[in-house]
């Protein structure tokens, strides 16, 4: 009974956990996402975000599309959030995507950027 007991409360935690990480929300101002972007992301994700920035020719793997609309759909709002905030390796993907909480400095500004990726796609 004991156990049926924890396993029971471990699946209510994980339940929890799973409403949480789904609840996370980009909440920022696309327009001032923007001007950022075009200032730091640029170089690398192009103008558009096609992954055609100048940048670009020298690194490997090359930067992602951020406009492709399948692609972006399968990602969460908190998984870009965190690329632009602790970088790619945070989440698995190329160190070469840096980490930029430091130099946006707020939570805000990421969710700036991060609401301007997600326009990017259409949505």
């Amino acid at each position: 009974m004991k156990t049926l007991s924890m396993t029971i409360g471990l699946l209510a935690m994980a339940a929890i956990a799973v409403q949480a990480q789904d609840a996370f929300k980009i909440n920022g101002d696309a327009e001032k996402g923007a001007a950022t972007f075009k200032l730091y992301c640029a170089a690398c994700h192009g103008e558009t975000g096609h992954g055609d920035g100048l940048a670009a020719a020298a690194l490997n793997p090359k930067p992602r599309n951020l406009t492709d609309k399948a692609y972006m759909d399968t990602l969460t709002d908190e998984h870009i959030f965190k690329v632009i905030k602790e970088g790619g390796a945070s989440v698995g993907l190329s160190a070469m995507m840096a980490p930029w909480g430091a130099i946006l400095k707020t939570d805000e500004a990421v969710h700036d950027v991060a609401a301007y990726v997600r326009s990017l796609a259409g949505e």
